[in-house]
């Protein structure tokens, strides 16, 4: 193990145990040996499914849209 990773981990065993299971979880999937990151809900699941064939089928927001719902968060 480098110095690096070795420091890594010496921090995130300081971190809540739901913080270091979302380290161990990234880092497995980074390094190939785990495909999902994050559990998704059914709901979830569906929505980005329906998200991707958006994409396939070149569904984008217009610049306008865009625009129209950045400038409510612009001060």
């Amino acid at each position: 193990m480098t110095e690096l990773l070795e420091q890594a981990v010496q921090t995130a065993r300081k971190l809540p145990a739901e913080m270091q299971d979302e380290l161990a979880r990234l880092m497995l999937t980074y390094a190939g040996r785990d495909a999902q990151v994050i559990d998704l809900t059914p709901e979830e699941e569906a929505d980005l499914i329906e998200a991707q064939a958006e994409m396939k089928r070149g569904d984008f927001a217009t610049d306008d849209e865009v625009e129209a719902v950045l400038s409510r968060f612009r001060l």
